[in-house]
């Protein structure tokens, strides 16, 4: 008798559903990326206007470096970083409300065998009127229970639908930080493999002041110098040795941040020193438009709002009566032989509806909070949208105007190796004082390191853009809904 009610009751629950619609909230979305170099005759090398099919790489975007060390270093973020580990936990909890979700569009069955013993007091009622036999009794019970509690206006299925957005915006923040960690490995890598540049510097520059205090040296010795040709010979040595040195700190610590981003002790952690000697690779960034597609904290954001709409459905569904129904049977017995006799069965079952009849205004509050946390959402989305838009412009900019930077350095570099030679020449000849040489040797000091520095900041600010754009990721690879909602 029960299971056509139920059957009844499902197929007037999949016919109506109050509360909104979802539709994903507008943002603002420009044409073109604003800081994208214009086409010209003779761009920035390394450097043109995106196309609209351009697409950064996609999966392994670190591959683009062509760099084994630092392949094989990404490769052991997402499993063995444990705020990784702990986001992948997480959607693995989110996973399975799902299923707890979905478990109440189906009836409840419940079954308890007992047997007891009791013995009623004499003194309870009137025995000799025959009201009540004293003594020991025994009950052999095996009851069922089912109990349904009809899904009429689409609460419990938005419950279902909400916990499955929530779900798949754990899935986009798990990629969100695998990318993010990613991102902050390759940073720290050319920022080590950037101080190496300067250490490789400093150590060509201490051999070259080392030959030029020996110059200082014998020409004292011929008479034709001071001594404080050699005491600032000495003093600009030293003073070189000593920048040396100090990197070793910088060095230590990005290669213990490289092995804390891996999951593993800095002491178990070292990376050979390499100088980076070419230019980041080319990075096309599409279309703004795409971005709403390919970051995973903009897909986050659309789910958590996509949640949060299923709550003022489900919140306007209470103003709606609520129909269960309820059904118990079973065999109980005062003698276990005749338990499973047919006179001891027993059964009931009906339907239950109920309705609030007053709140003093909880359940218009409840809707208006709900509404009013959809509206926080929906905020936070364009927010992050735009956030995205500015982190793209920021570092396409960077790359744009470090490239040109890189090529007016080059060229100071090489007139300051030039005023240095000159210089050298002059002091030989005794032209000029050593005081020329060292501010010639200064200078070329400073902007040679500029040049790394500047080579350092254009890897940096690639890797920043590529984790900008996503790193080739898509909302197309989260996980689908339906298969959240049957465990797949």
């Amino acid at each position: 008798m029960l299971f056509p009610l139920i059957g009844s009751a499902l197929l007037v629950s999949t016919g109506c559903m109050v509360g909104p619609k979802y539709q994903r909230a507008g943002a603002p979305v420009p044409p073109a990326y604003k800081e994208i170099a214009p086409e010209n005759p003779q761009p920035t090398a390394g450097w043109k206007k995106a196309q609209p099919s351009d697409g950064v790489p996609r999966g392994k975007w670190w591959e683009a470096y062509s760099d084994p060390e630092l392949n094989a270093l990404e490769e052991q973020v997402s499993i063995s970083n444990q705020n990784v580990l702990a986001a992948e936990a997480q959607f693995r909890q989110a996973r399975e409300a799902v299923r707890i979700a979905r478990s109440s569009l189906f009836p409840t069955v419940t079954g308890l065998t007992s047997v007891v013993n009791s013995r009623t007091s004499s003194n309870l009622f009137n025995v000799q009127a025959g009201n009540l036999t004293s003594g020991v009794r025994t009950t052999y019970d095996l009851p069922v229970d089912v109990s349904y509690q009809a899904d009429l206006w689409g609460s419990i299925r938005r419950g279902v639908r909400g916990v499955t957005a929530t779900a798949q915006a754990s899935a986009a923040q798990l990629e969100n930080a695998r990318l993010s960690f990613q991102a902050e490995l390759a940073r720290d890598y050319f920022s080590l493999h950037g101080t190496d540049g300067q250490q490789e510097l400093l150590e060509r520059t201490v051999k070259s002041y080392e030959d030029y205090l020996q110059l200082t040296k014998d020409r004292f010795a011929s008479g034709v110098a001071s001594g404080a040709d050699v005491a600032q010979a000495q003093a600009q040595l030293e003073t070189t040795r000593a920048q040396l040195v100090d990197l070793g700190v910088a060095r230590a610590q990005f290669e213990h941040a490289i092995a804390i981003l891996i999951g593993k002790p800095p002491s178990a952690l070292s990376i050979r020193s390499v100088a980076i000697k070419s230019p980041p690779p080319f990075i096309p960034a599409g279309v703004p438009s795409d971005l709403l597609e390919r970051r995973p904290d903009i897909a986050a954001a659309e789910r958590q709002m996509a949640a949060l709409n299923e709550q003022i459905g489900i919140a306007k569904a209470a103003y709606y009566p609520a129909l269960t129904l309820g059904a118990s049977g079973g065999i109980e017995a005062g003698n276990i032989a005749k338990w499973f006799a047919w006179p001891s069965r027993f059964w009931s079952v009906g339907p239950q509806l109920a309705e609030t009849l007053f709140d003093a205004g909880r359940r218009h509050a409840q809707v208006a909070q709900a509404q009013a946390g959809y509206d926080a959402t929906v905020a936070g989305y364009r927010q992050t949208v735009l956030t995205g838009f500015q982190q793209v412009e920021d570092n396409l900019a960077a790359l744009r105007v470090l490239a040109n930077e890189a090529r007016v350095e080059d060229e100071a570099v090489r007139a300051a190796n030039q005023a240095l030679d000159i210089s050298t020449y002059q002091y030989k000849a005794g032209t000029v004082s050593y005081l020329q040489v060292i501010t010639a040797q200064t200078t070329a000091l400073q902007d040679q390191i500029s040049a790394v520095n500047i080579l350092t900041r254009r890897m940096t600010a690639s890797v920043l853009l590529i984790e900008a754009l996503g790193g080739g990721w898509n909302a197309s690879l989260l996980p689908a809904a339906n298969d959240l909602i049957h465990g797949k």
